[in-house]
């Protein structure tokens, strides 16, 4: 077996599949919950595949489609509906050296959580029941099954949280496709736009 930097481990393989099998229901040993990783584009089914053969559980949000090419060839593809995002069932501490994988961006925030200043937002952590819902969905519905993201809504004010427009402050008058439309209010002069990634604002309360 591989820990999450690559390296074999001796030990019985047998017992780790027990171990992490009841992880989740024994006395005084932290649970498993669905954190949400975030990856580059285009390689969440790579991110997968990559985070099974490290032993963890993960989940990515596709279905099966047919699709027509333009030589009238029909074939069955797989196709990914929340791009970018790799949910991950596992522990605090598992969360901790999955971060530190090279192809995981970083892990998504609750930012609808009110936190004391000073404190980063928790962890966005989605609920069982949820994403049992969502793998059904995907597996049963005979028409395409699409995902709106939109975390934010007009006149919503808020702050960038990553990049180089960070700590800028705005307000929300659009939002679009994964993407919010926001303007900085320049007094006497008018309004500065700009259209940033939904995933690098975050709620001013």
């Amino acid at each position: 077996m591989l820990d999450p930097k690559g390296k074999n481990k001796h030990v019985d393989s047998e017992s780790v599949t027990t171990a992490r099998e009841c992880a989740g229901d024994a006395v005084g040993v932290e649970s498993r919950k669905w954190f949400v990783s975030i990856v580059n584009n285009n390689t969440e089914k790579s991110v997968q595949e990559r985070l099974d053969k490290l032993g963890y559980e993960s989940f990515v949000a596709k279905q099966s489609m047919m699709r027509v090419w333009k030589n009238g060839r029909k074939s069955v593809v797989d196709k990914v509906v929340i791009p970018s995002l790799v949910f991950i069932k596992c522990t605090e501490k598992e969360r901790k050296q999955i971060v530190t994988l090279p192809y995981i961006n970083r892990f998504m925030t609750n930012r609808a959580a009110s936190q004391p200043e000073g404190l980063s937002k928790p962890l966005a952590v989605i609920p069982q029941k949820q994403m049992d819902t969502l793998r059904f969905m995907l597996g049963q519905s005979d028409v395409p099954v699409t995902f709106v993201d939109a975390p934010f809504k007009e006149q919503d004010k808020v702050v960038v949280v990553r990049g180089a427009l960070k700590g800028v402050e705005g307000e929300v008058i659009q939002v679009n496709e994964g993407k919010s439309d926001v303007v900085v209010r320049i007094d006497f002069i008018g309004i500065a736009k700009m259209t940033i990634d939904s995933m690098d604002l975050e709620l001013i309360k």
